[in-house]
């Protein structure tokens, strides 16, 4: 954006992580440069990314130099678990750190996706650090845009999919509770675009990122296996009994399918508010586009965090 004095790069964190990806496309089509800064580094085979940094936030000085000459930084970074060995209050002491990073870098502004119904006072330690950094967003010198998505789809996405790839493999899916919980889809794409064109702004907004369709979590389980032609039989347990059956099931898929207390936000819709949708895409037809190919393999979280393999030489 020539003339406008603004810098033609911005920064991705996470560019080669499932949601990143798509910001990093919707970046590249406005004409800007992508930089990121990833725990991940790996071979870039769309070659959308410019530069590629490491987290440093053992070395201040070098997170500072790798946002610096930047506009707008686009944060992703969040951990979804602790087993990997990052506590959530670590994550909120490493978003504090890249914040006063941005900012000593000169980034103009930041554009933060976090989650909706974010609170101090949730029993679940995900939603109270998204609270925190939330509230370090606000308090830091940077223009900002806080951005609160619910559950994503898209090509590749986990939730949906693997709910497929589950109806393709087991007679009964068992779902905790009465079933009758809400939650709101949001298409990863119309996410992305969102963040781009309040990227480009100035004015300091929170925002929810939902789509224009509400589905009870029974509803959701069956319009996504009719969509994958499969017969599965939904059967309703206490989450007593359906917490213990999720470790097997990881074992099988080698990955974590959902925690605990994933579940039990996902019963006390965490993933759902009401209003108006700020994205257009409705998964209804998503399912009718993509049905055929939704589970045909699963989608590992686990292995997309794996380091890429060092290159073989002749």
């Amino acid at each position: 954006m020539a003339g406008t004095g603004r810098a033609q790069a911005d920064v991705v964190t996470g560019a080669f992580g499932y949601t990143g990806r798509y910001l990093t496309r919707c970046l590249r089509a406005a004409g800007r440069e992508v930089r990121t800064l990833t725990d991940h580094p790996r071979p870039d085979p769309e070659g959308l990314v410019a530069q590629v940094h490491p987290y440093r936030f053992d070395d201040p000085a070098a997170l500072t130099e790798a946002l610096r000459g930047t506009d707008t930084l686009y944060n992703t970074y969040w951990v979804r678990y602790t087993a990997a060995g990052t506590t959530y209050d670590q994550a909120v002491a490493h978003s504090r750190l890249l914040l006063e990073c941005a900012e000593r870098a000169g980034v103009r502004r930041i554009v933060h996706v976090s989650i909706t119904n974010p609170s101090h006072d949730s029993f679940y330690a995900y939603y109270r650090g998204k609270a925190a950094v939330e509230d370090a967003v606000r308090a830091s010198g940077l223009s900002h845009a806080i951005v609160r998505p619910t559950v994503l789809f898209g090509e590749d996405d986990i939730l949906v999919n693997n709910i497929a790839w589950l109806t393709r493999r087991f007679p009964v899916f068992a779902v905790p509770g009465d079933g009758r919980y809400r939650l709101r889809p949001v298409a990863t794409a119309d996410l992305a675009a969102l963040c781009v064109r309040l990227g480009a702004g100035s004015a300091d907004v929170t925002t929810d990122a939902v789509g224009p369709e509400s589905y009870a979590f029974d509803d959701l389980v069956t319009a996504i296996a009719r969509a994958a032609g499969t017969r599965c039989r939904i059967v309703h347990a206490p989450l007593a009994l359906v917490r213990p059956v999720l470790p097997l099931i990881g074992l099988l898929a080698r990955d974590v399918v959902l925690t605990g207390d994933e579940l039990r936000g996902l019963m006390a819709e965490y993933v759902h508010v009401d209003g108006e949708a700020t994205c257009p895409t409705r998964l209804s037809d998503h399912l009718a586009d993509r049905g055929p190919q939704l589970g045909a393999r699963y989608q590992s979280e686990l292995a997309r965090r794996r380091p890429a393999p060092a290159p073989s030489h002749p």
